[in-house]
């Protein structure tokens, strides 16, 4: 991997995060004022929380991974996954894990908490990042593809083997938490990263069937998910009961009209619509914005994937080549299943928005794996 610098970071990929930063401070501290002061005795609670242990700490946390040699990441991703799996085994013990509404997803420090699951999304791209470049180094050196087969020598299926065995292991995890909708977002990037390390269609077209009949199979074991396709099927057939949010979501989004109502003037934030500061945050930016402001917010999610995109077409190193792809796409898809949901386009799911939704976590996982791209940026 080289050292040297050979231009500036990209400053386009840094001022469209910034602006996603912004735009996520200023919406919370609207939708967050009435219910920190209900449960608080004051208006600054949450938008202090997610300011200094979200935002300030993903800066730091940003910085270093700005500022650290790619080399060293690359040689440190097993070790970042090992560790991100042990915290994720602490989230079911009874003193450090915190188990709400019936999720082990939280550890407990004392003074906040953290969910696990959220890092683990970038430990596990960097981690399949660094084994897939070794893999296609690998594989080239000893010429096991072969133009005129359908499929990869033995050799190669190994390498899907061994990839099936490490999503088998996170998604145990995961499941047991539960925690499918992280499950579902890391899967698609590590998906794309697989997929664009050269495998054969066979390959692609055997993945693809595992991921359709685990989806299958946790879908009947949980009649929650099951609830959710029904309400994404025919919302209207249960508008109080477990359509109710998705009913909800879209009276926010269709109240705010073309120009929205104002900063802090949504009438769903504090009452009617469930997760407003979390899951649901979309529905009280497009609520508040308007037409306009989705357009903005959904074009900044674009020019994050274009930029990103861009710096993976460009490097020539495999891990950053790989990288960059499963960031880029771990960031996007999750910002657009979200939307997707909240717009009543897909099944409602239980992840945030990218940069905007309420979530120390999050947050700072997400500005960190913004700093991974800059670094990235400024080698091509």
């Amino acid at each position: 991997m080289r050292s040297r610098k050979y231009n500036h970071p990209d400053y386009v990929l840094f001022g469209i995060t910034a602006t996603l930063i912004v735009l996520g401070i200023l919406v919370l501290a609207g939708i967050s004022a009435p219910i920190s002061q209900h449960k608080f005795g004051n208006t600054f609670h949450y938008l202090f929380h997610q300011v200094v242990f979200g935002v300030v700490i993903g800066i730091i946390s940003g910085l270093i991974a700005y500022k650290i040699p790619l080399s060293f990441i690359k040689r440190r991703s097993p070790v970042l996954l090992l560790s991100n799996l042990f915290f994720l085994g602490l989230v079911f013990t009874p003193i450090i894990g915190i188990n709400f509404r019936g999720a082990a997803r939280w550890i407990n420090l004392g003074f906040a908490s953290f969910q696990p699951s959220e890092f683990l999304k970038l430990s596990f791209i960097l981690y399949l990042a660094s084994w897939l470049a070794s893999k296609h180094k690998e594989n080239q050196k000893s010429k096991i593809f072969d133009k005129q087969s359908f499929f990869y020598n033995k050799r190669y299926n190994n390498s899907l083997f061994l990839f099936l065995i490490i999503i088998a292991f996170i998604s145990l995890f995961l499941i047991l938490q539960p925690d499918v909708s992280t499950l579902g977002i890391i899967i698609l990037s590590a998906g794309v990263m697989y997929f664009a390390a050269e495998t054969p269609v066979s390959h692609i077209i055997l993945i693809i069937s595992i991921g359709i009949a685990g989806l299958t199979s946790l879908i009947r074991i949980a009649p929650y998910r099951m609830n959710r396709f029904l309400v994404f099927l025919n919302p209207e057939a249960y508008p109080m009961g477990i359509g109710y949010q998705v009913k909800q979501s879209l009276i926010a989004i269709g109240a705010g009209g073309i120009f929205g109502m104002g900063l802090a003037m949504s009438r769903q934030k504090s009452v009617f619509l469930p997760q407003s500061m979390s899951d649901s945050i979309f529905s009280i930016f497009a609520e508040e914005t308007g037409f306009i402001g989705c357009l903005i917010l959904i074009s900044l999610f674009l020019l994050f994937i274009w930029r990103s995109f861009r710096i993976s077409k460009m490097s020539s190193d495999k891990f950053c080549k790989f990288a960059s792809l499963g960031i880029s796409s771990w960031i996007t898809v999750q910002a657009f299943i979200n939307i997707g949901a909240m717009t009543g386009i897909l099944p409602l799911t239980g992840i945030p928005l990218p940069f905007i939704s309420y979530g120390g976590s999050h947050i700072v996982v997400e500005i960190t794996g913004a700093g991974i791209l800059l670094n990235m940026s400024k080698y091509i």
